[in-house]
């Protein structure tokens, strides 16, 4: 199937040091950059402990990626999200990004939700006619009309993105309330695609340069917008602050990232990182809400591979919390596509156990972990065709006698 049309517009500019700085990231960076870390969102201003409104959360791991058709490719799989609550609204925000090696996003997913209360309905009960109170024997008068109900109504907004042969198409939709959603969908050609660093790429993009304590000059990648639409992002270095991590003191790496939209508007946060390259503080300019952190124990992480200090066990109800949850049955779907395709790649395997099984079945051994520990250590080498299709017998030659469970 054809995609959409493409957006005519003014393909946003890949600088040169950005393009020379992709080329440059290899395994070694991205593997110090493979973490999970979670953050409280706070209120700005005041005391951070007691305007805490939320959490905010980043992981990133090694994945497989699947899509029908297409050989299954190992690639990062970058996960964030945000649960809070503004003015007794609760807000949640997840994002999910398949990216490649050379932070090429594959497929993207940005959900938006938002729990507004208070919208008034009408009362589904009509309104009945009953004697007046204050005039006995008068006529018959309405009740006052019945109060409105309050529901709940939330806002969902959702923006998908999918690389294929044709560019990268995007489908954005909202959906309020029970309302059929209202979609968009557009695509990009491969030419505007250059070196373009979606959200999930960008937070991986944002470790890397932690690590490395250090920003090119001129780093100015391709973006994509709130809306969906080609913008840029660029990159700079705020140099070293000093910051408050719980009840201690850090030195931290401040990164400028801002983002500039067609129309003029740019978006800008600063993200503090420690030398590990965990996030200690993100501050979004001109909102009322910040992500810092509180846990002291990761500052004597480097970014190496240190053995983490033992922290006491803590029961957690992953059924109840739904960034475990969600995290749970990701992990599941990955793996039963990663079962899946091996075994499609390996259909000798139906061959081997049904061979071991049929072995099993007449013989009956009292024993059958010995025996098929015994089976598979003379069965013949995979240079060679099976026994059930080689031979006449499924039973290796030759293969020591096992009485039968079934004997005296």
């Amino acid at each position: 199937m054809e995609p959409p049309s493409e957006r005519r517009r003014e393909t946003p500019a890949l600088t040169e040091a950005a393009a020379e700085f992709l080329r440059l990231i290899g395994p070694e960076e991205l593997e110090h950059c493979l973490f999970a870390e979670t953050l409280e969102l706070v209120a700005a201003g005041g005391q951070p402990r007691d305007q805490a409104r939320g959490r905010w959360w980043l992981a990133a791991r090694w994945a497989p990626y699947e899509r029908a058709g297409e050989p299954v490719r190992s690639c990062l799989l970058v996960q964030a999200g945000s649960r809070s609550r503004q003015d007794g609204t609760p807000r949640s925000r997840t994002l999910k990004a398949y990216v490649t090696p050379q932070l090429e996003t594959l497929e993207q997913e940005e959900q938006e939700r938002l729990e507004v209360t208070g919208v008034a309905v009408a009362c589904p009960l009509p309104r009945v006619l009953r004697p007046c109170p204050g005039c006995p024997g008068s006529d018959p008068t309405l009740c006052p009309p019945p109060l409105p109900q309050l529901q709940e109504q939330p806002i969902e907004r959702r923006m998908h993105i999918v690389s294929h042969q044709h560019g990268m198409t995007v489908t954005k939709s909202l959906r309020e309330g029970e309302a059929e959603p209202n979609c968009q969908s557009f695509s990009y050609g491969q030419a505007e695609l250059r070196g373009l660093l979606p959200e999930g790429a960008s937070l991986l993009l944002l470790r890397v340069l932690a690590c490395q304590q250090a920003v090119p000059p001129d780093l100015v990648f391709p973006a994509i917008d709130t809306e969906g639409h080609l913008c840029t992002s660029s990159y700079h270095a705020l140099g070293i602050q000093q910051q408050a991590v719980g009840s201690a003191e850090a030195e931290v790496f401040v990164i400028e990232r801002a983002m500039h939209t067609v129309a003029g508007v740019s978006t800008i946060w600063h993200s503090s990182f420690l030398p590990s390259g965990r996030l200690a503080k993100l501050v979004q300019v001109g909102c009322p809400m910040l992500v810092l952190l509180h846990d002291e124990s990761v500052l004597g992480e480097t970014g190496g591979d240190k053995p983490r200090p033992p922290f006491p066990r803590q029961p957690l109800d992953w059924e109840e919390d739904l960034q475990l949850r969600s995290w749970f049955l990701d992990r599941k779907e990955e793996l039963q596509a990663s079962h899946n395709t091996y075994i499609q790649q390996h259909p000798e395997l139906w061959v081997l156990l049904a061979d071991f099984l049929q072995a099993l079945l007449l013989q009956q051994p009292h024993d059958p972990v010995s025996f098929a520990a015994q089976f598979f250590t003379r069965q013949q080498p995979p240079s060679t065709s099976f026994a059930s299709t080689g031979a006449a017998s499924p039973v290796p030659t030759p293969l020591p006698h096992h009485p039968p469970a079934n004997s005296e």
